[in-house]
């Protein structure tokens, strides 16, 4: 995986081949990237990264500047992956948590303005992702909840949904908030 903005930008990191993960390709990745950063100011954000798996999506967001990430996984080998490299490049913005996503969801009552998941493509409770996320509040009132997912899951139905952006067999799911109860 190789970092594509801020200043660990151009850093390639060999995740261990054995964790179970799928990540993020770099040109969706840079795609995603353009159109978060035209909407938000990174230096104010907080960001929740679900199924955080190599810490991709975390490590870039923590690279170009936001503050305060929280990286949620409960595979214990994606967990030490993640903080190893937390500690190699200095990144105290990231907190990694092992945890199974949909209790942290059900569980957790933080609101943040930019929550991202990339599930296992193969997983059927997809779906839940955004109810569980509207139902207990977790996006600030401008926030944003991108699920990345297989491009023939389609997700038009969920409560919040806004659009997809299709980036060959992965698409990126955009969510608003909604209050549902």
């Amino acid at each position: 995986m190789r970092i594509i903005g801020g200043k660990l930008k151009g850093i390639r990191m060999n995740a261990p081949e054995r964790l179970p993960v799928r990540p993020t390709t770099d040109m969706a990745k840079e795609a995603l990237f353009n159109i978060l950063y035209n909407l938000y100011d990174f230096e104010e954000c907080t960001v929740l990264d679900l199924f955080c798996g190599t810490g991709n999506i975390s490590i870039e967001f923590a690279s170009r500047g936001i503050p305060s990430i929280t990286a949620i996984d409960k595979h214990s080998g994606c967990i030490y992956w993640v903080k190893s490299v937390i500690e190699k490049y200095d990144l105290p913005a990231i907190d990694v948590v092992k945890a199974d996503v949909f209790k942290f969801l059900e569980q957790h009552k933080k609101s943040y303005q930019i929550i991202f998941a990339d599930p296992p493509y193969n997983l059927p409770t997809i779906p839940l992702i955004p109810q569980l996320v509207m139902k207990n509040n977790l996006l600030t009132d401008n926030g944003v909840l991108i699920v990345e997912h297989p491009s023939l899951l389609r997700l038009e139905g969920q409560a919040g949904y806004k659009e997809t952006r299709k980036y060959g067999n992965s698409s990126f799911s955009f969510f608003e908030k909604t209050n549902i109860v």
